[in-house]
């Protein structure tokens, strides 16, 4: 035969039938005590987790061993790569697997082409201006304060 029990509202432990106090709050919530001393803790509003004897400060404390089966199991989260907008998954992943002295390379490389670009640009912007002066260059002219070769005695 199952006996019918109640849970100490304070302690958690197990009030047998024709034992304890039920004590009937206000809000008409309803709590079972094992005895006086659980029912007079409760009113003076002592937490059961300050006290060492009761099931509520083993459990804070670690001391229950908890079942297995009751805790929650969690996912591992799997981290995934998408693309950017300006990169696809095969860039970032190529990006990803260089080295230093790879990227060191590209890097140099890069910049001497550029530095052959802008001497190319000088080149043909000399080359250009060479040019426009060739044609825009004025012809001979004799100079003004130069004399003509008047003869003397001869008035202007």
């Amino acid at each position: 035969m199952v006996t019918k029990t109640d849970i100490c509202s304070f302690t958690e432990g197990k009030i047998y039938p024709g034992k304890g106090r039920r004590h009937i709050a206000k809000d008409g919530r309803l709590y079972f005590f094992i005895g006086q001393k659980a029912r007079m803790l409760f009113h003076q509003k002592i937490k059961p987790v300050k006290l060492t004897w009761t099931t509520a400060w083993r459990r804070f404390n670690k001391k229950i061993r908890i079942d297995e089966a009751a805790k929650k199991r969690t996912r591992k989260t799997t981290r995934v790569q998408k693309a950017v907008v300006g990169m696809s998954l095969d860039d970032i992943k190529r990006k990803k697997a260089e080295t230093r002295g790879e990227r060191d390379k590209k890097l140099e490389s890069a910049a001497v082409e550029i530095k052959a670009r802008q001497v190319k640009a000088m080149q043909a912007k000399k080359v250009e201006k060479a040019k426009i002066a060739k044609v825009v260059q004025p012809k001979a002219v004799a100079p003004k304060n130069v004399k003509a070769n008047i003869p003397k005695g001869v008035k202007k």
